[in-house]
Formats: C-alpha cells, structure tokens, sequence
C-alpha cells in the first residue's frame, strides 16, 4: 500500500515511491496453470510498485516433502520464468523460510493463500507461522475448481483413454508401459464402448421423437385438419377448372363442326346450281336444233 506517495513495507518503515516492495511467493508449480498465473498476479498487484520474486522448490526437496511431481525441476522454473507477473525466478527455494533467506533476498512480504501447509518438522507446523508472526504476510485467494492435483486426478480417472491417445499418436506401448495383452485389451474394450456410445445415441434420439410426438398431438392434428381442408379446397378448384375445360372443349367443337357443316352445305348448294345451269343449256341447245331443221 502506499502512503503519501511512498511504498509502506514491514515495521512500519517508509521507502521512496522509487524504491518497488520486494513482495516473494513460493510453490511447486508443476503443470502449471491459471490458478497458478492467478495467485502470482495477486502477488505482483499486491502495492502500487511491486518487485516479485517467485521461489520454486527443487525436485529433490518437493519429492520428500510431498511427493512425485510430473514435471522437472528446470521445466517448472522454464514455466514460470514466461509468466509475465514475475520479475525473478528463485530456484532450489527452501521449504521453510528463514530470516536469512528474507534478509538474503532483501524480501519485505511473503504471498500466499492463508491455509497452513505443514513444514518440515513432522509436528504439522505451519510454514509460513514465522512470517505471519512478524507481519510480513499477504494473503493471495486460491483459484476454486484448479489444482495440480485436480489434473493429475482427471488423468488417472482417464488413464484407459488417454493410453491409447498416445498410442494412436505415435507413441509405442513400451514408451508407455503397457504390455503387450493390456494394449488389445484397450482396444477391445475402447471398440465395444463406441458401440455402447452409438447404441445409446441412438436410444436417445427413438426417445426424442417418441416425446416430440407426444407433445405436439394435438399441433399434429390441427395441422392434418388443415391440410386435408386445404386439399379439397385445391381440389374443387380444380374440379371447377376442369369442368369449365370440358364445356368450353366441346363448344368448339361443336362450333368447328357447325362450320365444317355450313362449308359442305354451301358447297353443295353450289353443284347443285351448276347442273342445273347445265341442264337448262342442254335443252336450249335441243330446241335451237330443232327449229333449225324445220
């Protein structure tokens, strides 16, 4: 915090508004993640002007003090060196603080979450009691549902699967220590779930329909009435279309044969009046031939 424009630091003493806090945090930070990221960023935010120092513990320490990690020494410093809050990286950082590790580091505060982590006594001692009792403790807030421990679970409860990821990745059962029965085994096994898988989802969707059509009866019905009002309507119509077709097809046709009938009459009427002329020519012509000879 500051006051009056200086940077407060433990027992009371004021520094210049230049001088940043030497704030430290300590862990194991292997497979490192957010939670991580995030308790360190409450760190570094921790005064206006903050110098952060992140210790790390070495494997050796970490693995008698809580056990195997996944990750080695150098690649949990590597992780934290491209954290962006994090000005230094201390490795080899001791279980248990000291006054010479903070005078050494020229360290004001110690950030941490405030639940107690046993030291190294056996006795269940808190390690950062010492730093607590002489006031040079912040706390940091745990990021809930995210811990090293949490991802190193959902690994194992997966272990079948994620074997045989590696496996159709390149890697040989060998590499992953897995004989050679366990390998088909998997893969037997990880077959007969893809079906279970696809018969249930095929389960799922007979269900789906079968609820569907449950629901919307009544909508299924209302529609079916209208569908059948709306075909017989078409229907009518069409019948009304066609039946004026029809009347219309035959008027002309009658029409056409009417006027075919006209046409043969009046060229009848025609011959007729030809013989006619013909005949009344002949019969001049007789008569002419007999006047003649008188």
């Amino acid at each position: 915090m500051s006051v009056n424009g200086e940077n407060k630091v433990s027992g009371g003493e004021s520094t210049a508004s230049d001088r940043p806090v030497r704030v430290y945090a300590d862990g194991i930070y292997d497979l490192f993640h957010f939670g991580h990221a995030r308790a360190i960023e409450q760190a570094k935010k921790s005064f206006p002007n903050t110098y952060l120092l992140v210790g790390c513990c070495n494997d050796e320490i970490t693995n008698k003090f809580k056990g195997k990690t996944v990750m080695t020494e150098s690649e949990r410093y590597e992780s934290l060196r491209h954290c962006k809050w994090v000005d230094e990286v201390i490795p080899d950082a001791p279980w248990v603080l000291t006054t010479e590790f903070l005078d050494k580091h020229k360290i004001d505060y110690v950030a941490h979450d405030a639940l107690p982590y046993a030291d190294a006594s056996g006795a269940g001692n808190d390690v950062y009691e010492f730093v607590k009792s002489i006031g040079k403790f912040k706390e940091t807030k745990r990021t809930e549902g995210i811990s090293t421990s949490d991802i190193i679970m959902r690994i194992v409860k997966d272990y079948n699967q994620y074997v045989l990821r590696n496996l159709d990745r390149g890697y040989s059962r060998e590499e992953l220590g897995v004989s050679f029965v366990k390998e088909k085994r998997l893969r037997v096994n990880m077959r007969f779930k893809k079906l279970q898988e696809k018969v249930k989802e095929q389960q799922e969707k007979i269900h789906t329909v079968a609820k569907t059509a449950g629901m919307h009866h009544d909508e299924w019905l209302e529609n079916a009435d209208r569908w059948v009002a709306g075909f017989l309507e078409m229907f009518e119509e069409g019948c009304h279309k066609m039946g004026t077709a029809i009347r219309d097809g035959i008027q002309q046709r009658l029409m056409r044969q009417e006027s075919e009938e006209n046409r043969r009459l009046l060229q009848n009427g025609l011959t007729i009046s030809e013989d006619n002329d013909d005949e009344q020519m002949s019969d001049d012509n007789e008569d002419l031939s007999v006047s003649t000879s008188k």
